[in-house]
């Protein structure tokens, strides 16, 4: 039994199980990076201890210091949330090995699922049908070449490790595998520490569909239905909904209880979500996340199930108290990520400050953020800025809904996917509900239907400060403590309070500077290059890849504006560049 659980996360998710905490009456810790100190979710805790000094994802990645933390801080528990350590065997162990309760699967089943090749190895062997591929990760281009080539194109180069779209490639002709290859391993690496790769025939027009279990420490395993997450953009889900439109009662039956029979097999603990591909009748095991998803909550409005403290009740060796049989859909849910993305240059991330911030509300709406009026996003951690999720007694009045608290949402100061979710959601082949993961791409009208919903552009508005006397907040020795100021006193350099605007940081390390009417290849945004692909004196075309600049965990393709001779690299792989920097100039003719 434990009474205090550290949270190793931020954002949404942090401040999620911070309240699943609060009402199992559970005291929460949270942690935070130099980046985070002004984010809601260190206000929100019941304490807050700073990581270290590094601003960006290796604070959340240091298991020793995470441990010391939660030592000091005398949690009995640590739930990791997702991403980051939330599918680290090793992590898994240290929290054990310290003598406190890992909030998720044991180590070795993280090991059995947590690898794609791995988890394919399981699924066969469990009888669950997967997509034609490699069940070993591939180190050689060669080997690749010759595995494209027997499965025949398209292929999907995948990182073990990964999840969420990283370090995945999709290849459709010979020419292509070479660049897709490096790249999906250098992606691999960042967002995992890992960079093996693994090869799988690529369907062309699939849904996404997933179903979530629950499972004790008792060997009781039972399944909550399906999401589909068909709407992705770059391989990653934009919007999910459950049940899915494309599923009968029978199948839903059937591929809960092949994900059941799966995660029985390798005695998987906790919550956990089993991926498959949909096409032509047809379902294939993709790969499991041993961990909660961001997309739980469709789940929980139709199941009536609280997922989170599911977990947290299972970690305290509670018995499953679900039974199969009366775990039934209940209407219809739908769930909008939030992004700061600009969908309308191919959803490439949106760095800023948030000016006026105001979230929608009403019958069966529910909002998980992790933002406020007046916070800077940082460059290194994912987009995600919130989830707006709704609820209807059926499908189509939960698309009305929905539409309705898009239409109620403001966030200013950022761009935001708020336009096109309005536009995707409003569209025929949606509303019919046929749509596959190639949705996006198969209809370029979505990009124009959001240019005229996307409001101008404004600067952040700030919001007032409180009133006399004035709460503040402290840091001591890397713990934050509230405080309350009376009288006529200015706010000291770097704290801040709920009201006040968050100081903008700029990133360290090595960076390069802004250009002023210069023919060049210039960074439309803030972040890290990642790769360097031309050299001074070469000739290249217009619309050619020249450079990679990884920002918010995703890497986005810099391209020449032009035809031309490049005259000077002023960039190098690893350094920090604002938007606006020119990477390359033109000789002029």
């Amino acid at each position: 039994m434990f009474d205090t659980v550290l949270i190793a996360n931020r954002g949404e998710i942090a401040l999620r199980v911070m309240r699943a905490c609060r009402e199992l009456g559970l005291r929460c810790i949270a942690v935070y990076s130099e980046a985070d100190r002004d984010a809601p979710h260190v206000a929100y805790a019941d304490a807050a201890h700073l990581l270290g000094p590094a601003p960006s994802a290796e604070s959340y990645l240091n298991i020793p210091r995470l441990i010391e933390v939660a030592c000091q801080a005398g949690a009995g528990a640590i739930h990791p949330g997702y991403g980051f350590l939330a599918e680290n065997a090793d992590f898994a162990r240290a929290v054990n090995a310290a003598g406190m309760v890992f909030v998720g699967p044991t180590a070795e089943a993280m090991e059995r699922m947590g690898g794609k090749t791995a988890a394919r190895r399981e699924a066969t062997d469990a009888g669950v049908p997967v997509v034609p591929g490699t069940l070993e990760p591939i180190d050689d281009l060669s080997e690749l070449e010759r595995l494209a080539s027997e499965f025949g194109y398209p292929i999907a180069i995948k990182a073990v490790g990964g999840g969420g779209g990283r370090g995945l490639r999709v290849v459709r002709n010979p020419g292509d595998i070479a660049n897709a290859f490096a790249s999906a391993r250098r992606e691999a690496e960042v967002a995992f520490g890992n960079g093996a790769l693994y090869v799988e025939k690529y369907l062309d027009n699939p849904r996404h569909i997933e179903i979530q279990v629950l499972a004790d420490t008792h060997g009781n395993v039972v399944h909550l239905g399906e999401r589909d997450c068909s709407v992705q953009r770059r391989h990653q889900k934009l919007i999910e909904e459950s049940p899915s439109p494309a599923l009968t009662p029978e199948l839903r039956a059937e591929m809960g209880a092949a994900a059941v029979r799966l995660a029985a097999s390798v005695d998987y603990v906790g919550a956990g979500t089993l991926e498959f591909l949909f096409q032509d009748g047809h379902y294939y095991f993709l790969e499991m996340n041993t961990r909660i998803q961001v997309e739980h909550t469709v789940t929980e409005e139709v199941y009536g199930v609280d997922l989170v403290q599911a977990q947290l009740r299972i970690a305290q060796g509670e018995p499953l108290w679900l039974q199969q049989d009366r775990l039934t859909p209940r209407g219809h849910a739908i769930e909008c990520r939030i992004n700061a993305e600009d969908a309308l240059h191919n959803f490439r991330p949106a760095l800023g400050t948030i000016g006026a911030y105001r979230e929608p509300s009403g019958f069966g709406i529910r909002v998980e953020s992790g933002v406020r009026a007046n916070y800077t996003i940082p460059q290194f951690y994912d987009s995600l800025l919130a989830k707006l999720i709704v609820r209807g007694a059926d499908r189509s009045e939960t698309i009305n809904r929905m539409l309705r608290a898009l239409a109620d949402y403001t966030i200013e100061g950022v761009q935001t996917t708020i336009s096109f979710h309005r536009a995707a959601l409003d569209h025929a082949v949606f509303r019919s509900g046929d749509v596959s993961v190639n949705f996006i791409g198969q209809h370029p009208e979505l990009i124009e239907t959001t240019r005229t919903l996307t409001p101008p552009a404004t600067d952040p508005v700030e919001v007032e400060a409180p009133a006399d006397p004035r709460s503040v907040t402290i840091e001591v020795n890397g713990r934050r403590f509230g405080v309350k100021v009376f009288g006529l006193v200015a706010a000291p350099v770097g704290v801040s309070n709920a009201g006040s605007a968050a100081p903008r940081r700029k990133a360290g390390g090595k960076k390069a500077a802004l250009g002023s009417n210069v023919d060049g290849v210039i960074s439309p945004i803030q972040g890290r290059v990642a790769a360097v692909r031309v050299e001074a004196g070469a000739q290249v075309e217009a619309g050619q890849v020249l450079f990679i600049v990884e920002a918010m965990k995703m890497e986005n393709e810099i391209t020449a504006p032009h035809n031309g001779t490049i005259g000077e690299v002023r960039v190098e792989a690893g350094i920090t560049v604002e938007a606006g920097v020119v990477l390359a100039t033109y000789k002029s003719a």
